[in-house]
């Protein structure tokens, strides 16, 4: 670990993203994430997002840091009518509008006629642990349907239900938001899920907006959209995926 010597008397205490900003060591977003990624210590023990230096405290960053290349999160809000990936003769993808930096990549799906939030990244580590099953991470959605809805819906969708071609889904939780528009909340992914539970049901889907993946909420972003995952927000989603220590990016300098 590299040391860095103290503020002056007087800025104290400061975050520890606005210390190490200031230090020179990077910009305040990138030492969220060297925190979030345990690789940054306060008197010995690993910083957290949020955490203050106070006058007296050692501080000390990781040499792995100068090998650092920043990992990137974004969220998008996916407009309808683009694909997520392999885009046929006559459409567009993700990638086509997002303007992505290099190397980010989607991760997950999204239907063509459906719109939301879709996570993308430059961290391979990110695909297996979000989209595994075993790992039951939430999806929330928020659908309109064509007729009103009525408490038998609920009891079905909720209590687990048999789909077409014999696969069964998972108990999950929805709710009423009007007469014809409800949210559910996914730990799976079957393919097209909603729409198929809906059908199963008489229901035919007019509009289908993910609007939530774990802790991140797509919030006012409009369609076409995206923001850059950072800060506590970031550190709270890279947490729940077991994945704020280490990175694939560093190389394997020992501290």
């Amino acid at each position: 670990m590299n040391e860095i010597k103290n503020a002056e008397k007087n800025e104290y205490p400061m975050r520890i993203n606005k210390y190490l900003a200031q230090k020179g060591i990077c910009s305040r977003r990138e030492a969220d994430v060297l925190v979030a990624r345990s690789l940054v210590k306060i008197n010995g023990r690993n910083a957290k997002v949020g955490d203050k230096v106070s006058e007296g405290d050692q501080v000390d960053v990781s040499k792995k840091v100068k090998n650092f290349k920043k990992l990137q999160y974004f969220v998008f809000n996916k407009p309808i009518g683009i694909v997520t990936v392999s885009p046929a003769e006559g459409e567009k993808s993700v990638a086509d509008i997002a303007d992505f930096p290099e190397g980010v990549f989607t991760v997950g799906r999204l239907d063509k006629d459906s719109h939301g939030l879709i996570v993308a990244t430059n961290d391979g580590r990110i695909t297996g642990k979000l989209l595994d099953p075993k790992y039951d991470h939430e999806k929330e959605y928020r659908v309109r349907v064509d007729k009103k809805l009525k408490d038998r819906f609920f009891r079905i969708v909720c209590g687990g239900m048999d789909l077409e071609g014999g696969e069964i889904t998972k108990p999950c939780k929805a709710r009423k938001i009007d007469d014809y528009t409800f949210s559910i909340v996914l730990s799976e992914g079957k393919r097209h899920q909603i729409r198929r539970m809906c059908s199963a049901l008489d229901y035919r889907v007019l509009d289908l907006k993910r609007t939530r993946v774990m802790s991140i909420k797509l919030g006012a972003l409009h369609a076409g959209e995206k923001r850059e995952l950072v800060g506590e927000e970031l550190a709270e989603f890279l947490q729940k995926l077991n994945l704020n220590v280490g990175s694939e990016k560093l190389n394997r300098t020992k501290q």
